[in-house]
């Protein structure tokens, strides 16, 4: 047996008990999470229908291409962005029927707020159990209405969301359970602790580029927290908003809830502000500039906000990474859905060594990607949902090849053969890019991948921190310490060694950013108790025998003439880091409170 074939056989070996190891923990926490717990309760809804008078628009190229009807100003035109067939028309809440639909949703929420537990997870349960089942159903219609690819919805509308519902089962009441704290010299006959208690009604205004996993994340949270959630869909995915209602409504039914704990609403960006008006709380994502509107108009009534607000994230790579790890991801994490992610790879700040290779190596994997209509043929890259972004997008790497940048290739919206109004911009890869440059400073929130090339770790702490977004990033080296050591020095609000935007998937950890990439955090520990108001509360400890605060005679009103100088002895007894002098302020607390000078 050669060395070779001994060490394939070995490999092959371990692999086996590992993942026979993994599969057996898997199964045994399967089989625990059964015990003593209700069963997901079944529901059913009706998949939207492909109708056959589904034809491109009329219009001559996708610029013609509008969401709003001159015609009619209550409605949203609906178009699939990878084809430009016109799907319909979806009604627009009006800004004035707001009002009543947050108090409903109120209303529907006091009966709620006193479920249990168990209660919320049974309906989370059904949600996911339904989700499971269904999920090339909702990965359809998330592509019919945003324009990406099936594998990009599995990863994006479902992979992530059933690991919330997962997380949150699993976790949410040990999160929202009173917490006991410690109650420090002064007051150790008390049982301090904080409690969670729900805030009432979540609003929440979200972005086109997750569909479904937008508008669920904060419900699952909402839910679980003993929250109604009123949302605020965005304009440019109305097509699907009544479908992922029809889920809600659904699964409240079946577990006999009110069906106006739940509420998704399509409009404009009237709609979103009264919402931000009448809500408890908003959640947010989308850009800095209108995240700036959301934050100026809950001012208004001192609403708090939780603001998502996009990054400029990058992956700093050693020499010393593993290569092939990184260039095959480095793909994943640039492209999924077709780079509009709020936590996407744009920027690559490889280690010089490796600049030219990854360049030449990614250009090649690039050239072989499949660009098109998701349900219409086979495809690695679906269409850019928004419109608008399509010339945001050629703006950006237009002014960047203005001042001297190299485009390796793409860089061009696509004209499809078969689909002339689809909406797609060729996978981009560029280097040479300079602070001056848009490009280097804003989100482009498409398909292009900025590469930068640097010698010293210095040079790329810097490189990393020269935008003004901080969400996400990630540093590549098989060096532990000095991964972390690189992380700890970025300024974002979370980083990864050796991988990009899993802490996501990590649902126990909070996801946020810092500088114009927002405030506040949702997801995790933090999240999930941002849904409530924080209360702080006390009680006697030691009451069965009678042991409660009482002021000792010389501080009552009237304050005794010795009264001051007892009260000063005593918090040097307390907190003085003298033993002598603890010492000598407990023998004046001892003379003052008999003698009463």
């Amino acid at each position: 047996m050669s060395g070779r074939s001994f060490t394939f056989e070995l490999d092959s070996l371990i692999l086996t008990y590992s993942l026979s190891a993994v599969v057996a923990i898997i199964a045994l926490r399967w089989a625990s999470s059964l015990l003593f717990k209700a069963p997901a309760v079944t529901f059913s809804v009706k998949a939207p229908a492909g109708r056959p008078r589904w034809r491109p628009a009329k219009e001559h190229n996708y610029k013609s291409l509008s969401i709003k009807d001159a015609a009619d100003p209550t409605k949203i035109l609906c178009f699939d962005p990878a084809t430009g067939f016109f799907l319909g028309k979806q009604p627009i809440v009006q800004p004035a029927q707001v009002p009543a639909i947050v108090a409903r949703a109120r209303k529907a929420q006091q009966s709620f707020a006193q479920s249990t537990f168990e209660e919320r997870r049974a309906l989370l349960r059904s949600l996911l159990d339904w989700i499971v089942k269904n999920q090339e159903l909702v990965c359809r219609v998330a592509a019919r209405d945003s324009g990406k690819s099936l594998i990009d919805a599995n990863f994006g509308e479902i992979l992530v969301t059933c690991e919330k519902l997962r997380w949150t089962i699993e976790h949410g009441e040990k999160v929202l359970q009173p917490e006991y704290r410690a109650p420090g010299m002064i007051m150790a006959h008390k049982n301090p602790r904080v409690e969670y208690i729900p805030l009432g009604v979540m609003g929440c205004i979200v972005s086109w580029n997750y569909p479904f996993h937008n508008v669920i994340g904060p419900i699952i949270s909402a839910l679980m927290a003993g929250n109604a959630c009123v949302v605020k869909c965005s304009e440019q995915v109305a097509w699907s908003t009544v479908f992922w209602q029809q889920i809600f409504s659904a699964a409240l039914r079946a577990h006999n809830i009110d069906e106006n704990l739940v509420v998704l609403m399509n409009g404009f960006g009237e709609t979103g502000q009264a919402l931000v008006e009448t809500a408890d709380k908003i959640t947010f994502i989308g850009s800095p500039g209108v995240g700036k509107i959301i934050m100026r108009h809950a001012s208004h009534t001192l609403t708090p906000v939780i603001l998502e607000l996009g990054g400029k994230d990058c992956a700093v790579v050693f020499e010393d990474c593993d290569y092939l790890q990184f260039r095959h991801n480095s793909l994943r994490y640039a492209f999924q859905n077709s780079g509009q992610n709020c936590a996407g790879l744009e920027r690559v700040i490889i280690h010089e060594s490796l600049f030219e290779k990854y360049i030449e190596d990614t250009v090649k994997t690039i050239s072989k990607l499949r660009i098109g209509s998701p349900l219409l043929e086979e495809t690695d890259c679906g269409a850019i949902t928004m419109t608008a972004q399509l010339d945001i997008i050629q703006t950006l790497v237009d002014d960047a090849v203005a001042k001297g940048a190299t485009v390796h290739i793409g860089g061009h919206v696509r004209r499809h053969p078969k689909f002339p109004l689809g909406q797609f911009y060729e996978p981009t890869v560029i280097s040479g890019i300079t602070m001056d440059m848009r490009i280097s400073q804003e989100e482009v929130f498409g398909p292009v991948l900025l590469v930068f090339s640097f010698s010293t770790e210095e040079e790329a702490i810097a490189l990393a921190n020269s935008s003004p977004f901080g969400l996400g990033s990630g540093v590549f080296t098989l060096d532990i310490a000095k991964g972390e050591r690189v992380a700890r020095k970025l300024r974002v609000g979370f980083s990864n060694v050796n991988d990009f935007g899993v802490s996501y998937m990590c649902q126990g950890l909070p996801f946020g950013g810092v500088g114009i990439s927002g405030i506040d955090r949702f997801a995790g520990v933090e999240g999930l108790r941002g849904n409530c108001h924080v209360r702080a509360m006390t009680t006697d400890k030691y009451n069965f025998l009678g042991v409660r605060t009482n002021l000792p005679p010389l501080i009552r009103y009237p304050v005794a003439p010795a009264g001051n100088r007892f009260q000063n002895s005593l918090v040097e007894l307390l907190f003085s880091l003298d033993v002598s002098g603890k010492a000598l302020a407990l023998g004046r607390v001892i003379k003052i409170a008999i003698f009463g000078n």
